[in-house]
C-alpha cells in the first residue's frame, strides 16, 4: 500500500521568498495549475478497492499523478491524502478522506479502574525564579499495563502543554508537573486529572508566586501574561497585565524589550515609559521572528522582566495563514490569468482599536472570485484624503495606522487593488478623535468585600464588582493583620472572578482584606476594608458518635456510654440523643426528648426483660443535629450477676511522648460481688490481635503511664477492672494513637512569682483552636476546688495555675490538656524537697529587702548646713522614710528639711545647723510596699571634728561672699570656635572703687580688653597662643572692703589641652592643599583658622614622614602651615600629605604633585657671545617643564619676531634655539630667553657682542646674573571638594611689572616654536 501512495503523491516544496517586483503582466498563455477535477473522498469498508481521479491544467504542464488504485483496503488506510501539481508559475492541491471501517463492529467492554489519591499537592507558595514540583502518588485497581490513566494536568481550566517552562511525567503510579522556573504568569488553580476508560480522579489545589527579589530596592514587580496581537509585517501589539503595588510606589510606565530569535541580545523598544499596558512595537523586519517582555517602572527604578513571549514572526497574517493553515491552492507569482476586473470596494470600515500612538482599522472583505492576489490600500483625511500606505501593500482585512497627532480628527476609508485596477474607496468611519476613544481611566473601586470563614488557614473573599469596570482585566486582593498597616498581596496574577479564597493565614490571628480592579490603564483606588475576621475553620454539623457499649444492664434499665465524634464542627458538641430499636421488630423509636449533656446514660422505661435491642446516638452543636452513629451491637436485656466487674469506659490518652503515653480511663459502673482493687492495662499494636499486659500488678488510680513503646508505632489499649471475685470485662478499645511527640511540645514550667512570691506551673500550648481550654488536673482528675487558695490563669495558650500558699496537701502530680488540638498536654510531679525551696523563696519575695546603690552618707552645702543622703536602686512616689539622730526621731521641718526623688531614687535630709551637739550616730528607715531597708552613719570622733571644721569654714566663707568683693567664677580657659584663646573670670559685689588687676609670673600685666565692672566679666586674650604664653596667671579684685584672688596655671596638661583643642580646630576647618611658587621653588600651603609650631603636624611624601631641611622647609604663619620645596627636581614628585593630630581624630589633606613643574632653563645657553660679521649665530639651550612650556626670545627688552633672518624653532619639545643668519653690528645687544608655562617660569639674560672682519676680538668679561624666577599666571591650587569651613584667603604672591624694562615677555607676545630646520 505504501509504495502505492508513493507512485501517487507529490510532496510540498518550500515555497521560494516574494519577489519584489508584484504583480507584472505576462502572456496571457502561461499560467499556473489548477485542478479541473478535484479529488473526492470515499468511505468504504475493509477489503474493498478504490480508484482516486483528478484532472489537473496548465501551462507548462504540471507535474502530477493522477490515478491511483487501492485493491484491498485495510482499517490502516483509514487517513487523509494529497495530490500537489506544480509547475515554474506555482503549485496546487487537492485532499480527500478516505476512512476505511470495520465489516462487523465488536462489542466494546471497558475495565472500571479505580484511582486513589494516596499522596497530594497542597497549596504552594514560591518566588519567581523558584523551581516547584506538584506531585500525586496514587494506586490504580486494577493496574493493567496496557490500560494506563492518562494524566492531564490544567491550570485554571486550561489544559497544560510540555514546554521549557513546564515538564511533565507519568507513570508508575506517580504523576509530577515541574514548573522550572517560576513566574507570576504561573499562578493559578491546578487541577490534575487521571482520565480512564470508565472516568476519572480529579486533585487540585493552588500555586501563588511572590515577586522575586527587585534589581532596585521598592522598584515595582513584573508584569506578567505578554500578548502579541495583529503581527504583521513591520510590526506588532503587545499587551500584557500590570503588577501589583501593595507595598511599592505607583507605576509611572512600562519599557518593552524585544530578542531578535537566535540572539540573546535584549533592545529596548519606546525611549519613554508608556501608561497603558499596550504598545505598538515598529520597526521589525519581514520574515524575523522576535520575542518580547516587559519591564515596569516607578519613583524608585525599573523592575525585573516579565517571562519572554512565546516567538512571533513579523509577516502579513495571510502569509502566515498560508504557511500554518490549509488552503487548497497556493499561489506565488501575480501573473494568473484572470478576467481583467479590478476587485470591489470594502465594507464596514471602523476603527476597531485605538491608542494614544495608532489606530487599528478593520474591514469587511469584498466579494471576489477572481484568482489574481488582492491587497489593500487605506487612505486618511484631515483636509483631503491621502495614503497610508503607499509602499506597503497589505494583504489582511486589519491593519494599524501610525504617527497620528493626538486628540486630532481623523477619518478613514480603504480601497482594493489587484493586477487590473484600484476599487472604488470605501465608505469612510466615523471621525477617530485620536487619544481619546477607547479607555476613558482605570476602573472604579470594588464595592463591599465581605470576608468569611473557610478553613482553619484560609478565608474566603466576596466582593461587589466597581460600578464602572472600563474594560477590566481583574481583580488584585490585599490583606493585612487588624491593627497594623502592614499589607500583603494574595494574588499576583490578576483574579477574574468576584470570590477569591486568600491561602496561607496564621490560625486565630485577626485580619481585614481590600480589593483593587485592574484594566490595561492600571490599578483602581482600593475598596473598603472588610470587616476584621479571626481565621477559624468554617462551623458545620458534627460527625456522628461511635462506640457504643454497655456498661450494666438489671434486666429493666440498660446504662450506655459512647465516644464524642471526632469532628466537633468548629463547635462544642453539647447534646445528644438516643434511638432504641428491638431487634426483633426492626423498628427504632426515640429514647430521650430532652437532650442528654453527658456521654453516660440509663435508658430505663419501655424496654423488654429478655429482648435484644440495638441503639443509636445523635451529636449536636449550635449549627444542628449531625448524622447518627452506626447501629451497636445487639445487647439483650438481662440482669448482670456476674461476681466480677463490668467493663471501665472512656479510655483515653494524653501526655504522647516518643517512648510513652498516659492512659486514662473511667471505673466501671458494674462493680461486680465486692468492690474493686485494681485495674489491669492491656496494650496491642493497631491491626493486631496480640494483647499484652503493660503492668503485671494491678494499680489503684484511673491513668497509668505506659512507657517502652516504640516511636512512630500504633497502639490500641483496652482495660479491665479486678475485685476479690477476679478480673472483670475488657473495656472498649481506645482509639489508635501514634507514639510521636507532637511538633513544637512544650512541658510544664515549676517556679514562684518574682512579684507576688506566688507558686506556679505554667504551661503553653504549642497548638490551639478557637474553643480549646486548658484542664488541669491532679492525679489526673479534673480540679473543681479552687476554696484552697488554688487558681487558674489563663491568657492565649499560656496557661497558669497559682498557689497561694500551699501545703505539704499539694504534693502530688499535676497535669494539663488541651481541648480541641492533636493532644496537647504535660504533667509536674512536685516532691516536698522541691517546694520547701520554693517556700523559702516566696517568703524573699513576699518579704523583699530595697537594694542600696549607696550607704547614707554626707555632704556639706554652703553656709555649712549638713546633708544626709542615700540612693536606693529604685523606690516608687509612695515611699515613706524616718531619719533618725541617736536614736531620736526626727520631724521634716525648716531645720531638718526631708525629700525624696523616685526618679533617682534619692532620699534626703537638710540639716540647717550643724553643731558640736550634733555628734553621734544618723540613721534612715525606708519601706516602699512591702520592701524595707535601712542605712546609718556614724558621725564621731575625728570623723565629726573634720565634718564640723568644714561645715563652720563654708560657713566663714559664705559671710565673706556676700560682706566683700569676690569672685562669682574664677579663672577658666576658653578656646572660641575662632580658635582664640582667652582667661575668663566674673566679680561680683563690687564698688565705684573695686580695682581689678591681672598678673602673670606675679608681674602685673595689661589686658587687650579692659575688665567690665558693670557686668563682672573680665577676659585676657592671649593673641597668638603659643609657648610664650606659659605661667601662672593671677586675677585680683580689691576695695577697701578686702580683696579676692583667684589664679591658674597655663602649663602642663592645661598648656596641652588648649594645643589640642586649637588642633581639633585647625584640623576640621583646614582647606585643601595649594600651590604657590617662590623664588627659590614651590610652596604647599594649608589654610586654617590657627597654626602654631607646636601643634602635632606632619607633613608626608608617599607616607614617608618629611624632615625639616634646607630644600624642605617646614613652617607657617597663624592663618596657615606652609612646606617649601627649594629647586624641586623629579624626586619631589609624588602624592603630599599634611596630617594634623589631635586626641580624638587624625585630619588629613592630601596633594598630587605628580608632573606639575614650571618652565625652566636646564642649560646650554652663555652668559656671552662675540661673533664676527656675517657669521650665523646659534642660541640654542634644554628647557624642561610640565606641561610643556612656552618659549620666547627679546633683544634689549623687545620681542623678537621670527623673520628669514631670526629662526626660532623648539626641538622634541625640550631642545629650544634661536638662530640669527648673517649677524650684524646691530644685532649687538642683551638677548633674554623666557621660559614659562601656567606653573611659572624662568628667564636668562645672554650679551651678544658683533665686531667687524679684521677687527681685534672684543674682550668682554662674562658678568653673572642670576635666573629670574617668573611667578605662575594663575594661583595653583587643585580643585577638591571644599572643606566644611571656608579657610581665609591665600596671600597672592607678587608679580613682577609688566613694562618695556620688565626682563620677562609681554603678554601677549609668544613667540611660535616651529620645528627645527635640517
Amino acid at each position: 500500500m505504501i509504495q502505492q501512495l508513493n507512485n501517487f503523491f507529490v510532496s510540498f516544496h518550500q515555497v521560494e521568498k516574494k519577489m519584489p517586483e508584484k504583480y507584472i503582466r505576462e502572456e496571457s498563455m502561461i499560467r499556473g495549475p489548477k485542478f479541473v477535477v478535484r479529488l473526492r473522498s470515499h468511505t468504504v469498508y475493509e477489503n474493498s478497492a478504490i480508484k482516486l481521479f483528478c484532472t489537473v491544467e496548465g501551462y507548462p504542464t504540471p507535474q502530477v499523478k493522477c490515478y491511483a488504485c487501492f485493491c484491498r483496503c485495510a482499517t490502516d488506510d483509514t487517513a487523509m491524502y494529497t495530490a500537489v501539481a506544480s509547475n515554474t508559475h506555482g503549485q496546487a492541491s487537492s485532499q480527500a478522506s478516505i476512512i476505511v471501517k470495520n465489516a462487523v463492529l465488536p462489542e466494546i467492554k471497558y475495565t472500571k479502574i479505580n484511582i486513589t489519591f494516596t499522596e497530594t499537592f497542597d497549596v504552594t507558595f514560591g518566588k519567581e525564579g523558584d523551581k516547584a514540583t506538584l506531585t500525586c502518588r496514587m494506586t490504580i485497581n486494577p493496574n493493567l499495563a496496557n490500560l494506563q490513566p492518562e494524566a492531564m494536568w490544567y491550570r485554571d481550566e486550561h489544559l497544560l502543554k510540555e514546554s521549557r517552562w513546564v515538564k511533565m511525567e507519568s507513570g508508575g503510579g506517580v504523576a509530577k508537573l515541574t514548573l522550572t522556573q517560576l513566574a507570576k504568569d504561573d499562578e493559578g488553580l491546578y487541577t490534575l486529572r487521571m482520565v480512564t476508560k470508565g472516568g476519572d480522579a480529579v486533585h487540585r489545589a493552588c500555586v501563588f508566586v511572590d515577586d522575586g527579589p527587585p534589581p532596585v530596592p521598592q522598584a515595582p514587580g513584573a508584569p506578567m501574561d505578554i500578548k502579541i496581537h495583529d503581527a504583521n509585517r513591520d510590526y506588532v501589539i503587545v499587551s500584557w497585565k500590570p503588577p501589583n503595588t501593595t507595598t511599592e510606589g505607583p507605576i509611572i510606565g512600562y519599557f518593552v524589550d524585544r530578542c531578535e530569535v537566535g540572539t540573546e541580545t535584549w533592545m529596548q523598544c519606546n525611549d519613554s515609559p508608556v501608561k497603558i499596558c499596550k504598545y505598538a512595537v515598529q520597526g521589525l523586519f519581514e520574515g524575523h521572528s522576535y520575542y518580547f517582555r516587559v519591564r515596569a517602572v516607578n519613583s524608585r527604578g525599573i523592575g525585573r522582566p516579565s517571562r519572554m513571549s512565546e516567538p512571533i514572526a513579523a509577516l502579513d497574517p495571510t502569509e502566515f495563514e498560508r504557511i500554518h493553515g490549509e488552503h487548497d491552492v497556493v499561489t506565488y507569482y501575480d501573473d494568473l490569468e484572470d478576467e481583467g476586473k479590478a476587485p470591489g470596494p470594502p465594507s464596514k470600515v471602523c476603527a476597531s482599536e485605538t491608542d494614544r500612538t495608532y489606530v487599528v482599522l478593520s474591514w469587511v472583505p469584498p466579494v471576489y472570485h477572481s484568482k489574481a492576489p488582492m491587497w489593500y490600500y487605506i487612505e486618511k483625511v484631515t483636509g483631503s484624503w491621502q495614503r497610508v500606505n503607499t509602499k506597503v501593500p497589505i494583504r489582511s482585512p486589519r491593519y494599524a495606522v501610525f504617527d497620528l497627532l493626538e486628540g486630532k480628527d481623523y477619518q478613514f476609508r480603504v480601497v482594493s487593488a489587484n493586477m487590473y485596477g484600484i476599487s472604488e474607496p470605501s465608505e469612510p468611519t466615523d471621525t477617530v478623535v485620536k487619544g481619546l476613544i477607547g479607555l476613558v481611566g482605570v476602573p472604579s473601586a470594588p464595592g463591599q468585600v465581605i470576608a468569611t470563614r473557610e478553613t482553619d488557614t484560609s478565608v474566603l473573599i466576596q466582593w461587589v464588582p466597581p460600578k464602572d469596570p472600563n474594560n477590566l482585566i481583574g481583580y488584585y486582593i490585599d490583606f493585612c493583620v487588624k491593627g497594623s498597616k502592614n499589607w500583603t498581596s494574595a494574588n499576583h496574577k490578576p483574579h477574574k472572578q468576584t470570590r477569591f479564597v486568600v491561602h496561607g493565614l496564621t490560625t486565630g490571628e485577626t485580619y481585614v482584606f481590600r480589593v483593587q480592579a485592574i484594566n490595561e490603564l492600571g490599578l483602581s483606588d482600593e475598596s473598603q476594608e472588610s470587616a476584621p475576621l479571626s481565621v477559624r475553620a468554617a462551623l458545620k454539623l458534627p460527625s456522628s458518635p461511635y462506640d457504643l457499649s454497655l456498661l450494666y444492664c438489671d434486666g429493666e434499665s440498660m446504662v450506655l456510654s459512647w465516644k464524642q465524634p471526632l469532628r466537633s464542627g468548629g463547635a462544642d458538641v453539647t447534646d445528644y440523643y438516643i434511638d432504641k430499636c428491638n431487634v426483633a421488630k426492626k423498628t427504632w423509636k426515640e429514647v430521650n426528648v430532652p437532650p442528654i449533656k453527658e456521654r453516660l446514660h440509663k435508658v430505663a422505661g419501655g424496654l423488654t426483660a429478655g429482648s435484644v435491642y440495638q441503639f443509636r446516638v445523635y451529636g449536636a452543636n449550635m449549627i444542628g443535629l449531625g448524622d447518627a452513629s452506626t447501629p451497636s451491637t445487639p445487647f439483650k436485656c438481662e440482669a448482670w450477676t456476674t461476681p466480677e466487674p463490668g467493663p471501665a469506659y472512656d479510655v483515653t490518652f494524653t501526655e504522647v511522648r516518643d517512648d510513652s503515653v498516659v492512659v486514662e480511663w473511667k471505673a466501671p459502673v458494674y462493680s461486680g460481688a465486692s468492690a474493686i482493687t485494681g485495674y489491669f492495662v492491656e496494650k496491642s499494636k493497631k491491626g493486631s490481635d496480640n494483647w499484652s499486659k503493660v503492668n503485671e500488678s494491678s494499680v489503684n488510680h484511673c491513668y497509668l503511664k505506659v512507657k517502652g513503646l516504640e516511636t512512630g508505632e500504633s497502639y490500641v489499649f483496652r482495660v479491665r477492672a479486678e475485685n476479690a471475685n477476679g478480673i472483670g470485662l475488657a473495656s472498649t478499645l481506645s482509639d489508635p494513637v501514634c507514639i510521636k511527640t507532637l511538633p513544637g511540645k512544650t512541658e510544664i514550667k515549676c517556679g514562684v512569682d518574682e512579684e507576688s512570691g506566688d507558686i506556679y506551673l505554667s504551661f503553653e500550648s504549642c497548638q490551639m483552636a478557637e474553643k480549646s481550654k486548658f484542664v488541669w488536673k491532679k492525679s489526673y482528675q479534673e480540679i473543681t476546688d479552687f476554696s484552697k487558695g488554688i487558681a487558674v490563669k489563663t491568657s492565649g495558650s499560656h496557661s497558669t495555675l497559682l498557689f497561694k500558699n500551699p501545703d505539704k496537701e499539694d504534693l502530688g502530680t499535676y497535669s494539663v490538656s488541651v481541648t480541641h488540638t492533636d493532644g496537647a498536654s504535660a504533667s509536674y510531679k512536685i516532691s516536698a524537697e522541691e517546694l520547701e525551696k520554693m517556700l523559702a523563696l516566696s517568703h524573699d519575695i513576699r518579704n523583699p529587702i530595697i537594694p542600696l546603690k549607696t550607704e547614707l552618707a554626707y555632704k556639706i552645702l554652703e553656709r555649712g548646713r549638713m546633708r544626709f543622703w542615700l540612693q536606693a536602686e529604685g523606690i516608687s512616689s509612695a515611699v515613706t522614710y524616718k531619719f533618725f539622730a541617736n536614736n531620736k526621731e526626727l520631724v521634716n521641718c525648716e531645720q531638718t528639711k526631708m525629700s525624696h526623688d523616685a526618679a533617682t531614687g534619692i532620699i534626703e535630709m537638710v540639716m540647717d545647723h550643724f553643731t558640736v551637739e550634733s555628734e553621734g550616730t544618723f540613721t534612715v528607715q525606708i519601706q516602699d510596699g512591702r520592701g524595707k531597708a535601712q542605712s546609718s552613719l556614724v558621725l564621731m570622733g575625728n570623723a565629726f571634728k573634720a565634718a564640723l571644721a568644714e561645715a563652720e569654714y563654708q560657713r566663714r566663707e559664705y559671710i565673706r561672699v556676700k560682706e566683700g568683693p569676690h569672685f562669682m567664677e574664677f579663672l577658666s580657659i576658653q578656646v572660641g570656635d575662632n580658635a582664640s584663646v582667652t582667661l575668663v573670670c566674673k566679680v561680683a559685689n563690687l564698688k565705684k572703687d573695686s580695682v581689678f588687676q591681672w598678673y602673670k609670673d606675679d608681674v602685673e600685666v595689661i589686658s587687650e580688653v579692659p575688665a567690665d565692672l558693670n557686668s563682672g566679666v573680665c577676659k585676657f586674650p592671649l593673641t597668638n597662643f603659643s609657648k610664650r604664653d606659659v605661667g601662672l596667671y593671677k586675677a585680683t579684685i580689691t576695695d577697701d572692703r578686702g580683696q579676692d584672688v583667684s589664679q591658674i596655671d597655663v602649663s602642663g596638661k592645661a598648656f596641652d589641652d588648649i594645643i589640642n583643642k586649637l588642633s581639633r580646630l585647625a584640623g576640621s576647618s583646614a582647606s585643601e592643599l595649594s600651590i604657590q611658587c617662590t623664588a627659590e621653588g614651590i610652596m604647599l600651603q594649608c589654610h586654617m583658622k590657627y597654626y602654631t609650631e607646636e601643634m602635632k603636624i606632619h607633613w608626608k611624601q608617599k607616607d614617608s614622614k618629611i624632615a625639616a631641611s634646607e630644600r624642605m622647609r617646614i613652617g607657617g604663619n597663624p592663618a596657615m602651615a606652609t612646606l617649601e620645596i627649594v629647586e624641586p627636581t623629579d624626586k619631589d614628585k609624588g602624592m603630599y600629605t599634611i596630617e594634623i593630630v589631635d586626641p580624638e581624630k587624625t585630619h588629613s589633606r592630601t596633594l598630587d604633585l605628580s608632573g606639575q613643574h614650571r618652565g625652566k632653563v636646564v642649560g646650554g645657553l652663555p652668559d656671552v657671545v662675540t661673533i664676527m660679521e656675517k657669521k650665523t649665530l646659534s642660541l640654542t639651550c634644554t628647557v624642561c617643564g610640565d606641561p610643556k612650556p612656552l618659549v620666547s626670545w627679546s633683544k634689549n627688552d623687545h620681542e623678537v619676531e621670527p623673520s628669514d633672518q631670526y629662526v626660532i624653532a623648539m626641538d622634541s619639545g625640550k631642545f629650544a634655539s634661536l638662530t640669527i643668519k648673517g649677524v650684524s653690528l646691530e644685532d649687538s645687544g642683551k638677548y633674554t630667553m623666557t621660559v614659562q608655562n601656567k606653573y611659572g617660569g624662568e628667564s636668562v639674560d645672554i650679551i651678544v657682542s658683533v665686531y667687524k672682519h679684521g677687527d681685534r676680538v672684543p674682550d668682554i668679561k662674562p658678568t653673572p646674573s642670576p635666573k629670574r624666577i617668573m611667578p605662575p599666571t594663575v594661583p595653583i591650587v587643585i580643585p577638591t571638594a571644599k572643606s566644611a569651613t571656608p579657610a581665609p584667603a591665600a596671600a597672592k604672591s607678587p608679580a613682577p611689572p609688566q613694562n618695556a624694562k620688565s626682563s620677562a615677555p609681554p603678554r601677549g607676545m609668544k613667540s611660535p616654536t616651529p620645528t627645527r630646520k635640517k
